[in-house]
């Protein structure tokens, strides 16, 4: 999703780079593809969510017995990805409002 979000950013910027008119149908397109992005983003958020919680309560369940520790670990590298991912996505989706405010100046 990463690779997708990027590529179409840079397709945007160079079409915002370019002096072409940037018709209806190109916005109309760049919103629906911002839906989707935002749809995707929720999907990620809740996730990244869901391995915080089970985090935490792995890490208190650890407490009880030491291996639980190693379950919490392991859910702590997942959820370091997430963010990080999460982290990107939001970013890039941001960035797209950006250049829906640049295309719709022209």
């Amino acid at each position: 999703m990463k690779e997708y979000l990027y590529n179409y950013i840079k397709e945007i910027d160079q079409l915002l780079g370019s002096n072409k008119k940037i018709n209806d149908d190109i916005i109309n397109n760049h919103l629906i593809k911002i839906g989707f992005f935002q749809n995707e983003r929720l999907i990620h958020l809740l996730v990244t969510i869901f391995y915080g919680l089970l985090f935490i309560i792995f890490m208190t369940l650890g407490f009880l017995s030491y291996l639980f520790f190693i379950i919490a670990a392991i859910l702590l590298v997942f959820l370091l990805f997430y963010i990080v991912h999460y982290f990107r996505l939001e970013n890039g989706v941001q960035y797209l409002y950006k250049q829906y405010d640049k295309m719709i100046q022209f």
